[in-house]
């Protein structure tokens, strides 16, 4: 009842229910978008041909943009060019001085960051609309039939503007949700376009069964194991390695502050999704560069072996998510820094010297944080595929989407939880519901 009345609470909040109701106008905008074609294309065998592709690597991106590139939709390309833009930002701010020094400076060099990235997504979203557009001309579904209706010069421009308009349509969509909504836009929309397609995998599901393709102790097993999988990924995603920290007195004026003991909570999962799409936004690089060249030797040798659950695309898949946590991390969390601020607080770790000493440890109980939680969200990732080829699960929503799926919620729920504690009402993460745990990791 107390959770039923945390959703009630939300409702009688004026600001609160404006950011919700926001939130679901923008959520629902966007599946509009979804399901709005681009012209010129042949829907029937667009269908037809992405059936033969549902545990492809085309499946997997069909699954991430909600949808939408199983119908060639107007927001088929999604926020992906907006991910790659983020990335190659991100990347280019430890090695451009220029860069590093405008993420330093506060607000408004972070505003002149998104500027920047804002360009680059219009880039990244004209190169990757125009392979898609190639690889529509190209494609043909089992039958034979022509995807494209008019393969011509007309449809390829058509394409590219209708793509990018989308693209940067969506991004300002996520943006909107950022700045009046709750939760974070982009996340919140890649996450819409998981859950949409949860209905159909279990219809799918069912019908597997009935036609006994698959017997129902495996059905039962493979539900067991995505609840299963869910509650692990909850309980990693909430982990915590808490810093015990002790605040020495000290007087102002006539007053004395500190002596408190408190602890600097660090995640075992400090990443969450983010190293997640960052992963998959590389990996399908390689697919956006061979449909650039669909005759040629190479690029038919990279769309058949680029491909989801071959040990190629696994091992990258797995190393990019441990790199990317790793590089996330260290973005956030500076060791020094909040070695200096705890210090300059007048605040310790017990048995452990301010300055130098203080940074090295957090350093050092950070990097094995980091390197359990990359690991973690490598296997939760791959594990899909073992599903598929063991139990032969019908779809992808596994590990990467209850990953996705479970991190959003937690951080949408945070940001609930936390207007609400502001406004003195009960919040979500009380009494037992969802708590962070505490790993005694010395």
């Amino acid at each position: 009842m107390s959770m039923i009345n945390s959703f009630v609470d939300i409702f009688k909040l004026p600001e609160l229910r404006r950011r919700v109701l926001y939130t679901l106008g923008i959520l629902a905008a966007f599946r509009v978008g979804v399901a709005i074609p681009v012209p010129g294309v042949d829907t029937v065998a667009l269908q037809a041909f992405f059936k033969t592709q549902s545990q492809t690597l085309f499946g997997f991106l069909d699954m991430f943009s909600g949808g939408a590139l199983s119908r060639f939709a107007i927001f088929s390309l999604g926020v992906m060019p907006y991910i790659n833009a983020s990335i190659i930002m991100s990347l280019l701010q430890t090695i451009i001085p220029y860069l590093e020094k405008l993420s330093k400076e506060g607000d408004a060099g972070r505003q002149k960051i998104s500027q920047i990235t804002r360009y680059g997504t219009v880039v990244m979203a004209i190169i990757q609309a125009f392979g898609l557009s190639v690889m529509m001309m190209n494609m043909r579904s089992p039958d034979g039939r022509s995807v494209v209706i008019d393969p011509s010069l007309g449809f390829q421009l058509i394409t590219i503007l209708t793509l990018v308009t989308g693209t940067l349509f969506v991004m300002w969509l996520g943006e909107q949700i950022t700045e009046y909504g709750i939760g974070n836009g982009i996340s919140l929309i890649i996450c819409i376009g998981i859950v949409d397609q949860l209905l159909p995998a279990i219809r799918n599901l069912t019908r597997l069964v009935a036609v006994q393709e698959i017997s129902f102790l495996q059905m039962l097993i493979l539900v067991v194991l995505v609840v299963a999988i869910v509650g692990f990924v909850v309980w990693v995603e909430t982990a915590q390695r808490r810093i015990p920290v002790q605040y020495a007195k000290r007087m102002v004026g006539n007053k004395v502050y500190g002596g408190q003991n408190t602890y600097l909570p660090i995640r075992v999962d400090q990443a969450g999704v983010i190293a997640v799409i960052f992963a998959i936004s590389l990996l399908s690089a390689p697919l956006t560069v061979a449909q650039f060249f669909p005759n040629t030797v190479w690029g038919k040798v990279i769309m058949d072996w680029w491909g989801r659950g071959s040990f190629v695309y696994e091992l990258f898949y797995a190393a990019l998510i441990i790199f990317f946590c790793y590089f996330y991390t260290s973005i956030i969390l500076d060791p020094v820094k909040l070695a200096d601020d705890m210090k300059k607080w007048g605040g310790f770790i017990p048995g452990i010297r301010p300055g130098d000493a203080t940074a090295k440890y957090i350093e050092r109980i950070l990097n094995r944080l980091v390197l359990g939680g990359a690991l973690f969200v490598a296997f939760i990732a791959i594990l899909p595929d073992v599903l598929r080829n063991v139990l032969k699960a019908p779809f992808f929503f596994g590990g990467t989407s209850v990953l996705i799926v479970v991190g959003v919620a937690l951080d949408t729920l945070g940001q609930l939880e936390s207007h609400l504690i502001m406004r003195h009402y009960e919040g979500f993460m009380k009494k037992g519901r969802i708590r962070g745990r505490w790993f005694n990791i010395k």
